[in-house]
């Protein structure tokens, strides 16, 4: 099972580096995106001629220091998507790391690595990033608890960037205890009360296939059961237009993602799979006034959905666009999985808030993971941690 995880393992006594100190993470094994800096180690970034020309970490990443100053070991570097711009969980160099939770589908991406050890059993938490759905896609796909925090909350020192004002470190566990644990590590103290209600959107569900709807619909009323609040349908702001908020999202992330690696591409041209690469080169197209218009439109947008989550709403729905897709799947049904996928995730990213995916087990199907994403405003993240104690025990999760 450890082939397919890890760009570099445990050791013979199972473990890549101890603890550094002693606290609430003592005995937890970590496994590590292969952006996130482990010291002695050069960073990957999932791709071989990026790891040719780095050169060894001198020390941790801020997040990955304060895991092993709490007791955590690091049990290994695991696979990443290229330089962080998939979703898939699929690596045109190291393949596709196995989905214990799925072994037909992918893990999803691009936490991919961290994701395939955290179900396997080889790791206790994935520590990885977001900026898209990284951290939420790989716990749907995986069956796992995923928490993007608010952007900023954790500091990401020490980590490749792809898009810096959506990039997010985060971490994936198979259990709420483990997540909270985790929290109280990286994350400030905050309230805990549950949200007022919930929201639905009906346009995020019609995003998704009937199924993953359903089993969603589901999932969010049992939700609200166990927090013991109300489910409100609503229309989110970007309602008509939903294809107009992955374009202008798009835009941004390609145009920050080029200023950081345009350079490094030009020079290393076929260095990266077709599709990745030809993400990144979209940036080069992308004008001053165009992306200028695209983060006029986000941040209306992000203003008038801070307003409906006023009074501690929260938003639900799908992590995905449904389970991981096949494995072996062509590359039309591949983009048509990636951006169902995509109109869940990015809500949470373009805004900067915080975003919790659950386990939501289709019944009958437990080969098929699906996950329920909650979105509350900016610095709930310790009331979604607890809300993942209360429903990580209702029947929503495992």
């Amino acid at each position: 099972m450890t082939d397919g995880v890890w760009r570099v393992g445990p050791d013979a006594g199972g473990l890549l580096a101890g603890p550094t100190g002693a606290g609430p993470l003592d005995g937890l094994r970590v496994a590590v995106k292969d952006l996130i800096a482990v010291a002695g180690h050069p960073t990957g970034g999932g791709n071989p001629t990026w790891l040719a020309g780095a050169l060894p970490e001198r020390c941790d990443a801020t997040a990955l220091a304060a895991l092993r100053g709490a007791g955590a070991s690091v049990a290994g570097i695991a696979h990443t998507d290229e330089l962080a711009y998939s979703l898939s969980g699929t690596n045109i160099h190291y393949g596709a790391p196995p989905n214990a939770a799925a072994p037909d589908r992918v893990t999803g991406g691009s936490s991919s690595g961290p994701a395939a050890a955290v179900a396997a059993g080889l790791a206790d938490i994935g520590l990885g990033t977001d900026t898209a759905g990284s951290i939420r896609v790989p716990a749907s796909c995986c069956g796992l608890f995923g928490l993007r925090p608010t952007h900023g909350a954790v500091p990401d020192d020490g980590v490749l960037a792809l898009a810096p004002t959506f990039d997010t470190v985060g971490w994936l566990t198979r259990d709420p205890a483990t997540l909270a644990a985790v929290a109280a590590v990286l994350l400030p103290p905050g309230d805990t009360a549950p949200p007022s209600r919930l929201l639905v959107s009906e346009a995020h569900l019609a995003a998704v296939a009937a199924g993953t709807a359903t089993v969603v619909r589901d999932a969010v009323a049992r939700a609200a059961g166990a927090l013991g609040v109300p489910v409100v349908t609503v229309a989110v702001p970007w309602e008509d237009d939903l294809p107009g908020l992955l374009a202008a999202f798009r835009t941004v992330q390609a145009a920050q993602a080029w200023r950081l690696r345009g350079e490094w591409i030009e020079a290393n041209p076929g260095a990266l799979a077709p599709d990745v690469e030809a993400r990144f080169r979209h940036g080069a197209t992308v004008t001053p006034a165009d992306e200028i218009r695209a983060v006029d439109r986000l941040d209306a947008w992000r203003d008038r959905f801070a307003d409906l989550l006023g009074g501690g709403a929260w938003l639900a729905l799908p992590a995905a666009g449904g389970p991981g897709h096949p494995r072996g799947v062509g590359d039309a049904d591949r983009d048509a999985w990636r951006a169902a996928t995509l109109a869940c995730a990015v809500p949470a990213a373009f805004c900067g808030f915080p975003s919790l995916s659950l386990p939501a087990l289709a019944a009958g199907d437990p080969r098929a993971p699906r996950g329920l994403a909650l979105v509350a405003p900016p610095g709930a993240d310790a009331a979604l941690v607890a809300a993942a104690r209360l429903v990580g025990g209702s029947g929503v999760g495992h």
